[in-house]
């Protein structure tokens, strides 16, 4: 494993700056979107399980981390959009997009628009672009599920785990999803969880990487081999083995290691 020697950078957004962890190096460069919850920290176990010269921009979402004071509307299109400022400002000719959970539906729309320079994408867990059986309760259920610590260990330990997390991560991942601004959960959980993206995904034409967790909850395998693969022509699916919803987190040994061979092919 490596040290990350990255730069600290915000970066103007609509109504604000986002901050992010910045590393010049070898493209296809990478960006990185989080989870709902999550920050640029998420992603800090699969960096340094990168190659050491790998190019690659982390930044909090807005609602986020150390974007947690830029202001809103915090829906999936706006978050959208700031990627592609982030994108723009770092000059990026070559890129690959690599979303999470929530970020991987913020990647989906992105990519869906067929920005100049964008060579491919690996989904995390993404969320699928139209709500599989997301009732009210489950909506709910994400509003109110960072609002204390004993909520979020629980979750972490019920829902997004496999095997749990070390007491350090634990810790980070409370940290992150407590640090969350209260519009940006609701954005989420009202809107972006129910938002169908679904006609505008067809249009993706870079390959697309989608890594579904093996005891995955919440975007199960099977739920991804249905409802996302059939909607991007150029799609394919790896599971990841014995890890839950935050793959990053448990198995970033796994995930670190298709990204890097997804990029060696493009």
């Amino acid at each position: 494993m490596t040290s990350l020697n990255v730069v600290g950078r915000f970066f103007d957004v609509q109504g604000g700056q986002v901050y992010a962890h910045v590393r010049e190096g070898d493209g296809p460069a990478l960006v990185f979107l989080h989870y709902y919850g999550g920050s640029r920290r998420t992603w800090i176990p699969v960096l340094r399980r990168l190659n050491p010269g790998q190019g690659f921009v982390a930044y909090d979402q807005r609602g986020w981390g150390d974007s947690t004071s830029v202001p809103g509307p915090y829906g999936l299109d706006q978050l959208a959009d700031d990627a592609q400022r982030v994108i723009d400002a770092l000059g990026y000719s070559d890129y690959v997009l690599v979303g999470h959970s929530m970020g991987g539906k913020v990647a989906q729309i992105v990519a869906a628009r067929r920005p100049a320079g964008l060579r491919g994408a690996v989904l995390v867990a993404p969320a699928p672009p139209a709500p599989i059986g997301v009732t009210e309760q489950m909506q709910e259920m994400a509003l109110h599920a960072y609002e204390s610590e004993e909520g979020i260990l629980q979750g972490i330990d019920l829902m997004m785990t496999r095997g749990g997390l070390t007491p350090e991560l634990r810790r980070q991942v409370v940290e992150d999803s407590m640090r969350g601004g209260e519009q940006a959960r609701l954005a989420w959980s009202r809107q972006g969880m129910v938002q169908d993206v679904s006609a505008g995904v067809s249009a993706i034409e870079v390959p697309v990487l989608v890594l579904a967790g093996s005891h995955d909850k919440v975007d199960p395998p099977t739920a991804l081999a249905d409802h996302l693969l059939p909607l991007i022509p150029t799609a394919t699916l790896t599971v990841l083995k014995n890890t839950g919803h935050l793959s990053p987190l448990e198995v970033p040994d796994q995930v670190a290691a298709h990204i890097g061979a997804f990029v060696a092919q493009l």
